[in-house]
């Protein structure tokens, strides 16, 4: 599987898997992401600043993550320091027919990639309490649960937050 940087002819295969999670998503409960979000302007600002990545499989894109540096205020509420540079993963999202093949992880060793590059030791990523598979993933690949908070973008959520401190 090559994990390589999203560009704009990627965008309608992304915007398909988006399309099919989040039904999915919203039939569990999590309705961390809808109809709105994340959407076609959100994924071009990504590449623009050359930080969406994708995951090619056999029949087209089998996942997406956003390796960014972007941190929401409220990450402070559990205790980090906001001002500190860190890699921070959004819209980390694995095509229904590739769920369950280690794509994420691959998504998230990737994060780990960009984040050595950049000297950087930090990596910080939110996700819906509700969202059992990323909530049992993420301590598995390392990360370590920092509390939770609200997202002045997501009223009436809750998010699990967790952190991973590279070597």
């Amino acid at each position: 599987m090559l994990i390589r940087l999203a560009n704009f002819t990627d965008i309608p295969q992304i915007l398909q898997l988006i399309k099919e999670v989040v039904p999915v998503m919203n039939a569990a409960g999590n309705f961390q992401w809808d109809n709105a979000y994340p959407n076609a302007a959100v994924f071009e600002r990504d590449i623009t600043l050359n930080q969406l990545w994708v995951a090619d499989g056999d029949d087209g894109i089998a996942g997406v993550i956003a390796i960014t540096t972007d941190q929401d205020p409220e990450y402070a509420d559990v205790g980090w320091d906001i001002n500190e540079t860190a890699i921070v993963v959004h819209r980390i999202a694995v095509s229904i027919n590739h769920q369950g093949k280690g794509v994420a992880a691959r998504l998230m060793q990737q994060a780990e990639q960009v984040a050595n590059t950049r000297g950087l030791k930090k990596i910080r990523i939110d996700t819906n309490v509700v969202n059992g598979a990323t909530n049992h993933l993420f301590p598995k690949l390392g990360y370590v649960y920092a509390g939770e908070i609200s997202l002045a973008t997501r009223p009436g959520m809750r998010f699990s937050c967790y952190e991973k401190i590279l070597r």
